[in-house]
């Protein structure tokens, strides 16, 4: 190998392991943010999970192996403040974003909705990269979070494409601008969480069975297909500026939502 062409120290063969590292993920005590938690501490790192409050050991004794710090991806110098406290760190995930129903219809009598939700996701995840930028150690990694949403968009929910779009973009910018910090995007399809606790038991299990019967994986998402995905983007030195599918093949077949 001309080793001019590669100044960066031969590696071992890939093991998905975080040992020794820290990972922050923003909004992890819920649906995909506690799925990328959990595989990021069964893969050996410190995991700390930043939401709005401090939720007691109490009410959920599955958050003891976590710290939890206090952010709100909406207030920019709340994240700047949770940020300088955390101090230096590995990896950043940031999953956090606003209610599902939140961002209103394209026209609404006024605009509130959709820049309420921008606000929350992809302002959220601008202030979250920002100020967590200048705390990351050599090698590490920023991965934000989108959805199905921004490859097929669906009547009603403009707001929602419109900030899935740019996050996805502001992931490929700020993998150059970061750089050597590994910025990626994961662009999930369906995962069965508490983001359809509105509905039904009856509604998410003729859902899910729409899923199962229809999507080429044959099973519904889950939050630990997410965090294996966010370990792989962590621990991979030469991913950087992608977005990656994780959808179960929901993007071949038409429209089960």
């Amino acid at each position: 190998m001309n080793t001019a062409l590669n100044d960066r120290e031969p590696s071992s063969p890939a093991v998905l392991s975080l040992s020794g590292k820290k990972v922050v993920v923003v909004g992890g005590k819920t649906g995909i943010g506690l799925g990328i938690a959990h595989a990021a501490y069964a893969a050996g790192a410190s995991v700390t999970v930043a939401s709005r409050r401090i939720t007691s050991l109490e009410v959920r004794p599955d958050l003891a192996n976590y710290e939890q710090i206090i952010l709100d991806v909406r207030d920019e110098a709340a994240v700047r403040k949770a940020f300088d406290a955390i101090g230096p760190f590995d990896h950043l995930a940031v999953t956090a974003g606003p209610e599902f129903g939140s961002w209103g219809n394209f026209m609404d009598a006024d605009m509130r909705g959709v820049r309420s939700y921008l606000d929350g996701k992809f302002f959220g995840s601008w202030a979250c990269a920002r100020y967590a930028a200048p705390h990351l150690r050599k090698g590490g990694s920023i991965t934000l979070l989108t959805g199905g949403l921004a490859a097929r968009p669906k009547i009603g929910f403009s707001a929602v494409l419109a900030a899935f779009s740019a996050v996805e973009s502001l992931s490929g910018s700020l993998a150059l601008e970061l750089a050597p910090t590994r910025v990626n995007t994961i662009r999930p399809g369906f995962v069965d969480t508490d983001l359809w606790k509105d509905f039904s038991d009856d509604e998410r299990d003729a859902l899910k069975e729409k899923v199962r019967s229809s999507f080429p994986a044959r099973h519904a998402g889950t939050i630990d297909d997410i965090g294996h995905a966010a370990l792989f983007l962590m621990t991979n030195p030469y991913v950087t500026g992608i977005v990656v599918e994780v959808s179960g093949g929901e993007n071949l077949v038409p429209s089960v939502f």
